[in-house]
């Protein structure tokens, strides 16, 4: 079903219903389609009156493509989905990227339109030569406010470019892809009928719109006939209220806020009895996280799914840590070696994947890198192995070293420290090492308990080829904006004995 079509269905017969709300603002799905039609009417407006328009990249089939890079994930949403009712193509850039790489992605896919508050984001795209609109958000609503409609919603075609999104715009240039309506027509199919976003439901999406599990949660919901709730960042107080006085039954958010969840929920449980099912992905889920959830929460449901924005819904896991997966119907996934050669069932490779909602590969003008191969499998270099019929993650392709001729999966040997009490965050690297070639490294931020404790513990947990063979301390790990530790700039650092590392 085409998400319009939904949401022009709800308009008429539950006009009423919450589209997407804010904390203190809303849409309902009658607002939402009014206010897309005076959306759009601004929007046309600013890439029609501009002299030299930039050019889009021909993958968008000549269709113009409008930015947000706004703070406010209500504002966001709300462009987003009432853009999505119309001939247009729409990115979302998170202001919290380098200013060079949100230029570059600007001027290299061609963006006509920028909606953002940044005076430094329209100062650099004027002195790189880019030739678009950057509007703050003030002045686009009154641009709106004055807007005469000549267009309603209506249903595009699947083939329309709809959507283009980002692989990355932390520590390399980011890659664009587009995504088509009847490809996100098929992630729909696949995530309804496992991730139970349904009619009427109310699911809190909280986070920034520029992570592409926010995002979709939002399709989602507007496809099945939903109400989004969304927050610029997310708060266990804010949350716990709107749960309760929402009726918010099902939430969408990357682990860290179902350890957020978790907490509130044991401090004030009365504010979480309705919430039914939490919808994680995005990363690895730890199974203390989980087990403190289930305690937390013994009546509502966690469910941890893989998948990848390039490719789409993959599986997903009900137990343990989120890393054996089981595959959704309809998916196949190819583990391969370096060659494209199938490995051996427990092998470890690079997990390739077929799938509907596949995007047709990344633009041009962004990279060369290739995401779809002759076949039609795709992959985003993670690497994993096929157990009991069952994926297992073992990370990117640079989670994975090889030391004494073993391949070492390093997001596992972190796993295996979860349950050390007083240890805070770590992240495993290979280092250079005479004997072995590359030797992992244990580097903890902040305390640790004495070393010989923890090496008593990676041996009673960890295959031999496993144990880290060195050990460091250091304040603070390096993470990226969204707060995922670095794993490239932990290893520079070490290698570097940089500032306040110290060797165990």
């Amino acid at each position: 079903m085409p998400f319009t079509r939904t949401v022009l269905d709800v308009a008429a017969d539950h006009p009423a219903r919450p589209a997407v709300v804010g904390s203190d603002e809303r849409l309902t799905y009658a607002e939402l389609v009014t206010d897309s039609a005076r959306l759009f009417a601004a929007v046309s407006g600013l890439h029609a009156e501009q002299v030299s328009p930039p050019e889009p990249v021909p993958e968008t089939h000549g269709i113009p493509i409008t930015a947000v890079s706004l703070t406010s994930a209500l504002h966001t949403a709300r462009i987003i989905a009432g853009l999505g009712l119309h001939r247009a193509v729409s990115a979302t850039i998170d202001p919290r990227w380098p200013l060079a790489h949100q230029v570059r992605v600007i001027t290299t896919t061609g963006i006509g339109v920028v909606v953002s508050d940044s005076a430094e984001l329209a100062e650099a795209l004027a002195a790189a030569g880019w030739t678009g609109t950057v509007i703050p958000l003030d002045r686009l609503r009154e641009r709106e406010a004055r807007s005469h409609p000549t267009e309603r919603p209506g249903v595009r075609d699947g083939a329309e470019a709809f959507l283009l999104l980002f692989s990355s715009g932390t520590t390399d240039n980011p890659k664009a892809f587009l995504k088509t309506r009847r490809q996100y027509r098929d992630n729909y199919a696949v995530s309804s009928a496992h991730l139970e976003p349904c009619p009427g439901v109310a699911t809190l999406a909280p986070g920034p719109m520029s992570y592409s599990l926010t995002l979709y949660a939002l399709i989602e919901c507007l496809a099945s006939g939903g109400s989004c709730h969304v927050a610029d960042r997310f708060d266990a107080i804010d949350a716990g209220r709107r749960v309760a006085a929402e009726s918010i039954t099902r939430v969408v958010a990357v682990p860290a806020v179902v350890q957020g969840l978790t907490d509130a929920a044991r401090r004030d449980p009365e504010r979480f009895t309705g919430l039914e099912l939490v919808v994680t992905g995005g990363a690895n889920l730890s199974a203390r996280i989980r087990e403190g959830f289930a305690a937390a929460l013994p009546a509502a449901r966690l469910i941890s799914y893989y998948g990848a924005a390039e490719i789409g819904f993959i599986g997903d896991s009900r137990a343990g840590d989120g890393t054996l997966i089981s595959i959704y119907e309809g998916i196949t996934v190819s583990i391969r070696d370096d060659a494209g050669a199938e490995v051996p069932a427990g092998e470890v490779g690079t997990v390739w994947v077929h799938a509907a909602a596949c995007s047709d590969g990344y633009v041009g003008a962004t990279s060369t890198a290739r995401l779809v191969g002759p076949d039609g499998f795709a992959t985003v270099a993670d690497q994993g192995r096929m157990v009991d019929g069952r994926l297992s993650l073992s990370g990117r392709a640079g989670d994975i070293v090889v030391t004494g001729g073993h391949k070492v999966s390093l997001p596992e040997v972190e796993r295996a420290f979860e349950t050390v009490e007083g240890l805070g965050e770590v992240c495993a690297v290979g280092v250079p090492s005479a004997q072995l070639g590359t030797v992992v490294a244990l580097v903890i931020e902040g305390g640790a308990p004495p070393k010989a404790e923890l090496l008593a513990h990676a041996r009673a947990h960890l295959a031999p080829q496993f144990v880290p063979g060195r050990w460091y301390s250091v304040p603070q790990l390096p993470r990226t904006v969204g707060g995922k530790i670095r794993r490239g700039e932990t290893t520079e650092l070490v290698q570097a004995a940089g500032t306040g590392v110290t060797r165990l």
